[in-house]
């Protein structure tokens, strides 16, 4: 079964949509909020990416491999626009991300 063989990429992507939208949340939070803007809207993309993605191995979607492709190239934006915050919910994002965007590509290799 696909999402047994893809437990480990599955599992990832889960975590990273839990934490980018925490990290959304977080960033709403911030005195400053319109200077997260970039932020919010990565995580809140990168989240529903990762939700696609785990289902799609879930699945087991003819187009699993491609869509993991497209999911680590969002974590790594979202990884990097991240980082540039101290936020420890934006360093924690990051690292997250960085996670899943290596999962993903292993899968998708």
């Amino acid at each position: 079964m696909s999402h047994e063989k893809y437990q480990s990429c599955i599992e990832a992507c889960y975590r990273c949509a839990a934490q980018c939208d925490h990290c959304a949340v977080a960033c709403l939070e911030e005195s400053n909020v319109s200077k997260m803007a970039d932020c919010v809207r990565m995580d809140l993309d990168c989240a529903d990416m990762c939700r696609f993605a785990a289902a799609a191995m879930a699945r087991g979607s003819d187009y699993a491999a491609q869509i993991c492709n497209l999911c680590a190239e969002i974590c790594e934006k979202c990884a990097e626009i991240c980082a540039q915050y101290e936020h420890q919910h934006c360093k924690d994002c990051a690292n997250e991300c960085r996670k899943c965007a290596e999962e993903c590509r292993k899968m998708a290799a």
